[in-house]
């Protein structure tokens, strides 16, 4: 019976996947995850993104000034006015894997596409895609399909400027039920012009350029009367750096490599921030924690190097440890620039010097001050860890970097038994946990850092995320706060936020944080049954499913039962991101909604409070309730 249930394997059981199989296969490999587009790491984002690493690439060696890009909810096109892609070679760079022109440092020397694999994998994994190249008057077009040849065009006279347009749609089967964020978009084209002063973008219309590079990243982040001192800007032909302080809690980065924002850091972030640490520490001839030079510090560093090597095919994290070509290490080459030109920097402006010590001193003060009560908390957490009602963990988690789906590592934030419950049974017990609320959680606007250990509560949920000291091993790589379709569940929300924004606000900046939609309604018959996350939706279903059809309204999510609970925490999940725009400015956004009742906020009340009526039968409710 046993050798009957054996599985064979054989020769016939080996296969070898052509290029185009194999990226339609394994996307994550190439384009990591493949998500909705809810996450700024979502795969449709970096699909723009290696188009746009192409144009980059020819400015970069002096080629066309301006880049055109319009994003609608489904459809990209991308135009650089380059050189453009060789006529004869246009289907091959766009649809041969391991074709182009950036395998040796005569065409392009500082790129950022080195493999030959970025505008093919775009092409893969798009249900529609077209390319076209203009050199010296001549054009050329190719269209595709799933990564296909579909058509062909003979070269042609135009009178169009050189350059390479590119047009693609996500396949909506690997993208399922994908949108764009403008605000997503937004932020990447702002850090291209960021990282290539003098380049013009136009995107959907809009203009963005650049004349300062780094500093004009960090002002726009930063509204100059939160800032200890003026943000020193640095550069040299292959780095720059700019750096202040705040009044904020948590460290503040951004990192670059030949124009491509490293989400997730690197060997060159490691290394400027140890640079910092130790120039500090020489200039005032003081043995500083690192954790006071860099509490409350905004960076920002781009470094320019041939052959870099990034961990991933998406390019979110520098691997680089020795410069090509060079006996020199990473560390070095930023030790050096930095000791030099910001030892310099601080000799030559002494107010900036002082004000730069009296924000550490302050750190020094306020992290002596809370160690008696952390000490004590954390051995608190420890003792619960063990046997951590609050927390039921998963197996996966974001800081294991060998772990193949990390990304898609979620914790729940739950109010109540009955919530936290129904998710709990519903999850993936490899890849998400819950986190479960006593009830509402203190409002701690304008509150210390002390209140973190103070507070059980938020004692707890900071060593559940292991965000304690700084999140790079942070263990969750989404965090969804999972509340009732209510006034309650909307409060606790504000309070969760109010806690990331005031203690963890890098938490909230790299896209880790979001709201968790639940259906509103069940619409549904004997033969279909339709979840409605809108009323308008609610309404276009009550037509397609005719006559009567039972219509259940949810308020909680207690009043879900679990076994329809994993349709909304699965692969077609609705969640939506909390994304802070860099106009908005954290501490008047968190005092407006969560400071004393100021009367701006009891006149913005006032002004915007709605009456609703319900129709019952025909008849208004507030009829109804008169007879």
């Amino acid at each position: 019976m046993a050798k009957e249930q054996e599985v064979r394997y054989t020769e016939d059981d080996v296969r070898t996947l052509d290029w185009l199989e194999h990226i339609r296969l394994r996307p994550g490999m190439y384009i990591g995850k493949t998500g909705d587009g809810s996450s700024m790491d979502d795969g449709i984002y970096i699909l723009l993104k290696e188009v746009v690493d192409n144009c980059i690439d020819e400015y970069q060696m002096g080629y066309g000034k301006k880049v055109d890009i319009t994003v609608t909810k489904e459809k990209v096109t991308v135009r650089d006015y380059g050189r453009g892609i060789p006529l004869g070679k246009l289907v091959d760079c766009v649809s041969q894997i391991n074709t182009g022109a950036k395998y040796d440092s005569k065409a392009f020397k500082k790129s950022v596409g080195l493999n030959g694999v970025g505008t093919k994998a775009v092409n893969a994994l798009s249900i529609y895609f077209k390319a076209y190249a203009v050199r010296d008057g001549q054009k050329k077009t190719a269209e595709f399909e799933c990564g296909k040849l579909t058509k062909e065009s003979k070269i042609e006279k135009t009178d169009e400027p050189n350059g390479t347009y590119i047009e693609f749609l996500p396949d909506n089967k690997i993208f399922k039920n994908y949108h764009y964020i403008h605000e997503y978009v937004e932020t990447m084209v702002q850090n291209y012009t960021y990282l290539n002063t003098g380049l013009t973008f136009y995107y959907n219309g809009a203009k963005y350029i650049s004349q300062r590079g780094l500093f004009v990243l960090l002002s726009k982040k930063k509204e100059n009367a939160d800032l200890i001192y003026p943000i020193i800007h640095l550069t040299s032909e292959d780095i720059e750096i700019a750096l202040t302080h705040n009044h904020q809690y948590g460290e503040e980065h951004y990192s670059f490599v030949n124009g491509q924002y490293t989400v997730q850091g690197g060997t060159h972030l490691l290394a400027f921030r140890e640079a910092v640490v130790k120039t500090v520490r020489d200039f005032y001839k003081k043995d500083f924690d690192a954790v006071d030079i860099r509490e409350a510090m905004v960076g920002a560093v781009s470094v320019r190097i041939q052959e870099p090597v990034f961990e991933s095919q998406t390019k979110t994290k520098l691997g680089t440890d020795k410069l090509h070509g060079e006996e020199k290490t990473m560390k070095q080459f930023l030790l050096e620039f930095v000791k030099e030109n910001l030892d310099n920097y601080l000799h030559k402006n002494p107010q900036t010097a002082e004000a730069m010590l009296k924000r550490i001193l302050q750190s020094e003060r306020e992290r002596k001050e809370i160690a008696g009560i952390k000490k004590l908390a954390n051995e608190r957490a420890k003792k619960a860890n063990i046997h951590n009602k609050k927390l039921r963990d998963c197996r996966v988690h974001f800081n294991d970097v060998k772990a193949t789906e990390r990304l898609n590592t979620t914790l729940f934030i739950t109010e109540g038994d009955s919530a936290s419950g129904s998710i709990t049974k519903s999850r993936n017990p490899d890849l998400q946990a819950v986190f479960s609320l006593r009830g509402k959680p203190l409002n701690c606007f304008g509150m210390t850092k002390k209140v973190v250990y103070e507070n059980e509560e938020f004692n707890l949920l900071q060593h559940a995320l292991n965000i304690e000291d700084s999140i790079d091993d942070l263990r969750y790589n989404n965090i969804v706060i999972a509340t009732d379709a209510d006034v309650d569940g909307m409060h606790i929300r504000l309070l969760l936020l109010t806690f990331f924004l005031q203690f963890f606000p890098d938490v909230v900046r790299n896209g880790h944080v979001k709201i968790l939609e639940t259906p509103l309604f069940r619409v549904r018959n004997k033969q279909k049954t339709i979840y409605c996350y809108t009323e308008e939706e609610k309404q276009a279903a009550i037509k397609e499913l005719k006559g009567n059809p039972e219509i259940t309204r949810f308020k909680g999510l207690g009043e879900i039962s679990p076994d329809e609970f994993e349709g909304f925490i699965g692969e077609d999940m609705h969640v939506s991101p909390v994304i802070v725009e860099d106009r908005i400015k954290l501490e008047s956004l968190l005092s407006y909604y969560m400071g004393k009742n100021t009367e701006d906020r009891q006149k913005f009340i006032i002004d915007n409070l709605r009456v609703e009526k319900d129709e019952v039968e025909g008849v208004a409710a507030e009829e109804a309730v008169e007879a």
